[in-house]
């Protein structure tokens, strides 16, 4: 719907979100095409003339594509409004997203360069994985939420990951053995991407492009589930806290 087009107009209505929107982004998108869309990370990239535009969605911002422009609501922040009449609205209730501005390489920003590889790429494996957590104290589940590690792996998907993979949460991620890596890089990837396939899942406040919400909530194993019994051995799913975290797993599937 963007790619290809050109930036008319940026209408910035409220520039203070979790850091205030460039001011000159108007000049460095208006009149410039959008060469490329990629994702980085929590993080979409526009490549717009000789820099790239880096989104963040916060935890409740989301991207509407309009055919022409409507009138717009109270937590409708910014429009990039395109030459065919199409606008890209961001909404957000929140105000936790983010707009930035990046002159070249984009993997040079501040906010990008030190991001472990995408979860769903060839670079994340099992040597990587293991090799990464030689001598780490830090639980295994706060290890995979680590975005230097990994990207995009949070809360809910390391609870199912970790179920998945047959290994307790808080242990440390230095004393996992490299066959129980293989098995939860398998896990991360597939957990993922059933998640995507279905829609994804997250605050009940949340719409994908489409206006629908995301469906991956029902297919849950463990998160979320304390007190309830295991889907696979019957056993009660327990809760405890690691980093600040909710975290729910088996304590008899889960036993190492």
């Amino acid at each position: 719907m963007v790619l290809n087009q050109s930036v008319s107009a940026v209408v910035v209505r409220n520039p203070q979100l979790r850091w205030p929107v460039p001011e000159d982004i108007h000049e460095r998108l208006v009149g410039h095409i959008v060469k490329s869309v990629a994702r980085r990370g929590k993080y979409l990239v526009f490549g717009v003339g000789e820099g790239h535009l880096l989104i963040h969605l916060g935890m409740s911002g989301h991207l509407c594509w309009m055919a022409e422009a409507a009138s717009p609501g109270k937590h409708d922040h910014v429009d990039l409004v395109f030459a065919d009449g199409g606008v890209l609205r961001y909404t957000d209730p929140r105000r936790f997203g983010s707009f930035h501005w990046v002159c070249g390489e984009v993997g040079s920003h501040p906010l990008l360069k030190k991001m472990g590889p995408e979860p769903l790429s060839e670079q994340f494996d099992t040597d990587y994985l293991f090799s990464r957590a030689r001598g780490k104290r830090v639980a295994i589940k706060s290890f995979v939420m680590d975005s230097q590690v990994v990207v995009g792996v949070g809360n809910i998907y390391a609870c199912e990951a970790l179920f998945a993979a047959g290994i307790y949460p808080a242990v440390p991620a230095g004393a996992v053995g490299r066959p129980k890596f293989e098995e939860l890089v398998s896990a991360i990837k597939r957990v993922l991407a059933k998640a995507i396939e279905q829609g994804g899942t997250t605050l009940r406040d949340f719409v994908g492009s489409d206006g629908r919400p995301g469906y991956f909530k029902q297919e849950l194993q463990v998160y979320g589930r304390a007190g309830l019994a295991c889907r696979d051995c019957g056993a009660e799913v327990l809760a405890l806290k690691i980093g600040q975290r909710n975290t729910f797993y088996c304590p008899v599937c889960q036993v190492g």
